[in-house]
């Protein structure tokens, strides 16, 4: 019954608009010969034009243009593991501490990552240094094997508890401590 009365639709628009007050209304709405022949396509028309009204989006005249801007820090090469070689040494007079970076490390110094046990990353800086990252309670570092992603702030820099690491399966992580990792001599 519904796609019925969408057809009828159409034709209750031909209709004039209001239903008629009187009987001379009713008899003026009656065709005449040959000289409202015009006025009744006027009113056709009018119709279609209702219709058109109704059915057709209104243009926009705005223009929004967004950047958007997401940096990958890829996994480790085969030149950091020679890194970390390097700070622990086979004789044994060396060991590696951790010591207190600060809140925040600018993005662009960032080289490489790295997993590591539990939720801690490894971040090789271009400088040499390496940073342990710590990872919110309930995210792991093994979902960012690959790599991860991170939208830079205005600042350039990636902080502990305001930035959010993206790893390609999808699993999304605030830093949550930034430790630089540094080898020692045993005395």
């Amino acid at each position: 019954m519904p796609q019925f009365l969408a057809y009828l639709a159409p034709f209750a628009l031909l209709l004039p608009g209001s239903p008629p007050d009187s009987e001379q209304d009713a008899v003026s709405l009656l065709p005449e010969p040959e000289e409202e022949s015009a006025p009744r396509t006027e009113q056709t028309a009018h119709g279609w034009l209702l219709l058109d009204a109704t059915t057709s989006i209104p243009i926009q005249h705005q223009v929004r243009i967004e950047r958007r801007v997401t940096i990958r820090i890829a996994p480790r090469s085969t030149s950091r593991q020679e890194m970390i070689a390097r700070l622990q040494r086979p004789d044994g007079t060396t060991r590696v501490v951790e010591r207190n970076f600060g809140r925040c490390v600018p993005l662009r110094s960032i080289a490489a990552v790295q997993t590591m046990a539990d939720n801690r990353l490894l971040l090789y800086l271009r400088d040499r240094r390496i940073l342990s990252a710590r990872l919110e309670k309930a995210c792991r570092a093994r979902d960012y094997y690959s790599g991860f992603y991170v939208e830079p702030n205005d600042d350039g820099m990636l902080c502990i508890g305001r930035d959010k690491l993206l790893a390609r399966s999808g699993a999304k992580c605030q830093l949550s401590g930034l430790n630089q990792t540094v080898a020692v001599a045993d005395d």
